[in-house]
């Protein structure tokens, strides 16, 4: 089971923790799996490339992808809600979709 959460706080999104391995199929053959590492992958990637926001990576092996926003001035938080935003759609596509491997929770940073 893939589990994925996102971290929400007053200001939108600030962090994603995904992980596991969805059991979908064998290593190198399973679709579900593939596709939360690339929506995981180019949100990191795209904060870099596309809004030069440079994400604080806590890990980052095989079964685990944690990362964090960056104190962020408000236009560049804007870019990167829009980013997390996608993150945050695909994950739920995926977990309606295959709702015995993937697993999404967004967890409140306010108290």
């Amino acid at each position: 089971m893939i589990s994925a959460v996102l971290y929400l706080g007053e200001d939108g999104y600030t962090a994603c923790r995904i992980t596991g391995h969805s059991g979908q199929a064998e290593a190198g053959r399973d679709i579900v799996c593939a596709a939360v590492s690339i929506l995981g992958c180019t949100c990191v990637n795209s904060l870099e490339t596309v809004c030069s926001i440079i994400p604080e990576i806590t890990e980052n092996q095989e079964g685990v992808l944690e990362f964090r926003l960056p104190e962020l001035k408000p236009e560049e938080n804007a870019k990167a809600q829009i980013l997390m935003g996608a993150l945050k759609q695909g994950l739920t596509d995926l977990a309606d979709a295959y709702p015995r491997n993937v697993t999404l929770k967004i967890q409140s940073l306010s108290h």
